[in-house]
């Protein structure tokens, strides 16, 4: 009997043989048509100006070998006729591969679309580019759900009853980790209320720091001194935040102090001192400036002003020129300044 006649149960090898080779013929061509189409479309990319094309070449990249290798096995079984059982099984190997690569590339085409938009709004608007990331989240999750459902209801498991007992089941789970759901269901608070963003100057208690992340659970600040500040994301919304990153301008408010033996007249000039000191900086815009109060060794002139930006250094530089201003104009008036002192007063025991 020839060997090419012989059969394993209902299938003859020489079918078979055949079925292998169309298959691995395939399969090869598929490879050298993903690799050729890859690099074309790379090259073609890099000279046109729109984005679509770079994350169509992302999308292609995601294609997995055993994808390719599923294909080819299922147009292989196409020359020979299986069993009833066999037929079955590579149709629903061959769905269950599609749905999942489908999966892949529908998710890499999402977060590549929604990174390029997250990075373009970062700059004018953080607050749209965290809930963009949030939702990017959300669409993975809802995305591979429904793959996930599709692939079940392929292998013949009754979805209905599954979502059905799910949801009892998900009471049970969300007690036990309400915890983390607290935090989860903050960070979307976070995301969607949007206190801060990602790059604002938080203080919170006693601590503060440049917001580097918003996560799923913790959000993240670099202090001054360079350490990472991690903090839940459901105790920060507990917390007293004070957001310098929405501050436009910074309120000034200082005060000085001269000697009870300034003439009244020195007095009255001191509040137009300080209107031309502030005035004399740019991007400053001048308020008020009064003799307040008698202290215990110093009559005391409070001054008020805005620094029309929320730069920390720049404050520091403005209010370092009024200083300066203020002293040199004290010199030409002969203005002195307060500082502690006592008088003593001591009688003689003869008086």
């Amino acid at each position: 009997m020839n060997p090419l006649e012989w059969t394993i149960g209902q299938i003859n090898l020489m079918d078979a043989l055949v079925a292998a080779s169309v298959a691995l013929g395939v399969f090869a061509l598929l490879l050298v048509a993903q690799r050729v189409l890859l690099a074309r479309w790379a090259k073609f990319a890099e000279h046109t100006s729109n984005s679509l094309d770079d994350d169509l070449v992302a999308v292609l990249r995601r294609t997995q070998w055993w994808f390719l290798l599923v294909v080819a096995l299922y147009l292989g079984t196409l020359y020979h006729d299986l069993p009833p059982q066999g037929d079955q099984f590579v149709q629903s190997v061959t769905v269950l591969g599609l749905l999942v690569q489908a999966g892949l590339w529908s998710s890499t085409f999402l977060v590549q679309r929604l990174e390029r938009y997250r990075l373009k709004r970062r700059e004018t608007d953080p607050g749209s580019a965290m809930t963009l990331s949030a939702a990017g989240f959300l669409g993975r999750i809802a995305l591979w759900s429904f793959v996930l459902l599709l692939a079940l209801d392929n292998l013949g498991i009754n979805v209905t009853a599954l979502i059905a007992g799910l949801g009892v089941g998900g009471i049970a789970v969300a007690l036990a980790v309400q915890n983390i759901l607290g935090d989860l269901f903050a960070s979307l608070s976070i995301v969607l209320d949007k206190p801060f963003a990602e790059g604002d100057f938080l203080i919170i208690d006693s601590l503060m720091g440049n917001v580097e992340h918003v996560g799923l659970k913790t959000t993240r600040l670099r202090s001054l001194s360079g350490e990472q500040l991690v903090f839940s994301n459901s105790d920060l919304l507990q917390s007293r935040i004070r957001n310098y990153g929405r501050m436009h301008e910074r309120r000034v408010v200082f005060e000085i102090g001269v000697t009870y033996q300034t003439p009244r007249a020195k007095l009255e000039i001191i509040p137009e001192i300080m209107r031309e000191a502030v005035e004399a900086s740019e991007g400053t815009r001048f308020d008020r400036s009064h003799f307040k109060a008698y202290g215990n060794f110093s009559l005391n002139f409070e001054t008020v002003y805005y620094v029309l930006s929320a730069d920390y250094a720049q404050y520091m530089d403005v209010q370092q020129a009024v200083n300066l201003h203020i002293h040199q104009r004290f010199e030409e008036e002969e203005i002195e300044f307060a500082y502690p002192t006592q008088t003593v007063f001591i009688a003689s025991p003869n008086t």
